[in-house]
């Protein structure tokens, strides 16, 4: 009869209780190679378990005495001793190696805490793969909580989840270390090699609260997406900085060069002071551009409610224009209008920004709905912005850079996951989420790709 539960204070020597023996499961058989139950322990199993039901005693699956962490258990402790006999026969030293008791481990799984035996040898040569020596908890639950950090939730929240959901409770130092091992990986990623080559690159920041010495801070998380020679779109690098300003961006800017990034033909930003100027240092014949929609919502922002959809009409005229010339007689016309005369500073914005407006206004339709606006990074960060207001501080800025990079790996791993759902299905009746950013193409990019090669034939020469 197979046994539901293993209570905490009850552990037998493995060798005692168990055999390795037992049918092999069919690796096509189940979703993805998981384990195959016999019938005849399913049916023991839901015998059980229904018998416990019309008893009235609680039915539990995960947690403390749950189903699924008597299984596991039993299993684990199916597996050790499988482990041991296949090491004492392959040892090769005859009666000089033989088991030697056991020793009661607790096992944190994302099911629940599982009470186990960890066998033993004479000479202390055995090293079990399936339960390695000083673990504490399975790589299952030390995913849980990387998702749940991802997520943004907070090592307090988490503990609490992890603690009304499976009875495991881990300390904010062990969940913190857990997700730290998440930081090889992502300073390998902040510092991989870059193509030599992006036509086009968006900058913007979004603000972060974070400890620095004995105060909290807002610091300026600054992100660069580029896009490839292909139209796609990647993220190159997530800084985090004092403040946002020049000198921090000719900082990032500077480690993007070095990483391999030689040449760049437009950089869209918001036109912050003196970013333009570190750009052109960094790539020389970099054309800067002004974000319009950056320009549009600050003119906006001096007109009232009740005007602002007035002014956004005549704004209109000065950014569609089809050249430089039209686009300065259309702003000296909104400046002579009502609108224009009631709020003389929303003119005062277009004129400041004048040089890193215009360069757009130079090329074809293509090629202007690209550089028209960095919406495809703000789009992003306001999906980072998500993730980073349920965090009241970060410790420091590894742990601000550690949990964005988490969250884009959490966020294209689910829209990945419901593209698939969606494929072989016609355009028009699908329903699943387009990439956020890595690797989306951008929309008429061969067009836009045509343009820039007929205006710099020298600088595509060798790319075509």
């Amino acid at each position: 009869m197979t046994t539901v539960e293993i209570p905490a204070g009850e552990v037998e020597d493995p060798a005692e209780s168990f055999s390795p023996g037992g049918p092999e499961p069919d690796p096509g058989d189940g979703d993805g190679g998981g384990l195959v139950l016999p019938e005849e322990v399913l049916a023991s199993l839901a015998g059980q378990l229904a018998e416990r039901a019309r008893a009235g005693g609680p039915v539990m699956l995960t947690g403390p005495g749950g189903l699924l962490s008597g299984i596991i258990g039993q299993v684990l402790q199916a597996g050790l001793a499988a482990e041991l006999d296949a090491h004492l026969d392959d040892g090769g030293d005859g009666e000089a190696n033989r088991r030697n008791g056991s020793s009661a481990k607790t096992l944190n799984t994302e099911v629940g805490p599982v009470r186990i035996a960890v066998p033993r040898d004479r000479d202390g040569s055995f090293d079990p793969v399936l339960v390695p020596k000083q673990a504490r908890r399975s790589d299952g639950l030390d995913a849980v909580i990387t998702s749940l950090y991802a997520k943004g939730m907070s090592v307090r929240d988490i503990a609490r989840h992890v603690r009304q959901t499976t009875g495991v409770d881990l300390s904010h130092d062990t969940i913190s270390r857990v997700t730290d091992q998440a930081l090889d990986a992502m300073r390998e990623w902040q510092h991989r090699p870059l193509e030599q080559f992006y036509p086009v690159l968006y900058v913007d920041a979004l603000v972060a609260k974070v400890r620095d010495g004995s105060a909290v801070r807002n610091k300026a998380v600054n992100i660069a997406v580029g896009i490839d020679g292909e139209g796609a779109k990647h993220v190159l690098g997530i800084w985090v900085a004092s403040a946002e300003g020049a000198k921090a961006w000719s900082q990032a800017l500077a480690q993007l060069r070095n990483r391999g990034l030689e040449e760049v033909l437009f950089v869209c930003c918001d036109g912050l002071s003196g970013l333009g100027e570190e750009i052109t240092a960094t790539w020389p014949g970099t054309t800067v551009q002004t974000c319009t929609v950056h320009l549009i919502r600050r003119a906006l922002g001096y007109a009232s409610y009740n005007d602002r959809k007035a002014m956004a009409g005549a704004l209109r005229a000065i950014y569609t224009a089809c050249d430089a010339d039209a686009a300065y007689a259309a702003l000296a016309e909104f400046s002579g209008t009502p609108l224009g005369r009631k709020y003389p500073a929303a003119t005062a914005v277009w004129e400041r920004a004048w040089d890193r407006f215009i360069p757009f206004l130079e090329y074809g339709p293509a090629l202007r709905k690209v550089l028209y606006t960095t919406n495809a990074i703000e789009s992003f960060n306001r999906e980072m912005r998500k993730v980073l207001k349920t965090r009241t501080q970060f410790p420091n800025d590894d742990s601000a850079v550690k949990t964005l990079w988490l969250a884009i790996l959490d966020i294209e791993e689910k829209r990945a996951e419901q593209r698939a759902r969606q494929a072989g299905k016609a355009k028009n009746k699908r329903d699943g989420a387009a990439r956020l950013i890595e690797g989306h193409v951008t929309q008429g990019w061969h067009e836009a790709w045509g343009e820039m090669v007929a205006a710099w034939p020298e600088r595509f020469a060798d790319r075509m």
